[in-house]
C-alpha cells in the first residue's frame, strides 16, 4: 500500500493557505470548495501554484481524533496577500519520514495506519505535525490506481 519510508530533510516553502478546523466527517464536503477558493484567489492575485496541493495537519495524536486542524494550500511562486480566508504561510524545514501512497483518497486512513505502524516498529520519535501532498490525482487521471499522495510525518 505504501512505499518504504525514508528519512528526509524538508525544505521551507512559502504557501497560500486556508486554515480549517473541522470535524473529520465534514472533510469530503469542505475540502473541494476550499481548494476552489484558493485557486480563485491565487488567480485573482496573479500568483501561480509552485507544486501540488498540501494539507498540513497540526497536533494529530492517536487513532481517536474527531477534528482536523490543518492548513490546506499550495506552495506558491510569490507571497500572497491575505484576503478573506486565504492567508500566506509556509511549510517548515524539518527532519521527517516520508512515503508515497498509491491509490484512491478513501485509502488514505489505511495508508496512514500502515505508515504509523512502520514508524512505531522502526523506533523513530515522531513530532506532532504531518502533511499530505497530493502529487497525482483526479486532475491527472480518472483512474484512482494511478493517484499518488506523499505522506510526511515530522520527527521529534
Amino acid at each position: 500500500m505504501i512505499d518504504t519510508p525514508t528519512v528526509v530533510q524538508t525544505e521551507r516553502r512559502t504557501t497560500a493557505v486556508i486554515h480549517l478546523t473541522i470535524p473529520v466527517a465534514d472533510m469530503p464536503k469542505l475540502f473541494g470548495p476550499a481548494v476552489m477558493e484558493l485557486l480563485a484567489e491565487l488567480k485573482e492575485q496573479g500568483v501561480l501554484p509552485a507544486g501540488p496541493l498540501v494539507a498540513h495537519h497540526f497536533n494529530l495524536s492517536g487513532p481517536d481524533f474527531t477534528t482536523f486542524d490543518f492548513e490546506l494550500g499550495f506552495p506558491v511562486d510569490a507571497p500572497v496577500r491575505a484576503n478573506g480566508r486565504v492567508k500566506p504561510s509556509e511549510l517548515p524545514s524539518v527532519r521527517a519520514l516520508r512515503t508515497n501512497y498509491h491509490g484512491a483518497y478513501e485509502g488514505l486512513p489505511g495508508a496512514w495506519g500502515e505508515f504509523q505502524a512502520w514508524i512505531a516498529a522502526s523506533g523513530h520519535a515522531q513530532g506532532p505535525s504531518l502533511f499530505e501532498s497530493y502529487v497525482l490525482g483526479p486532475a491527472n487521471s480518472p483512474d484512482p490506481s494511478t493517484w499518488q499522495t506523499e505522506l510526511t510525518r515530522f520527527l521529534a
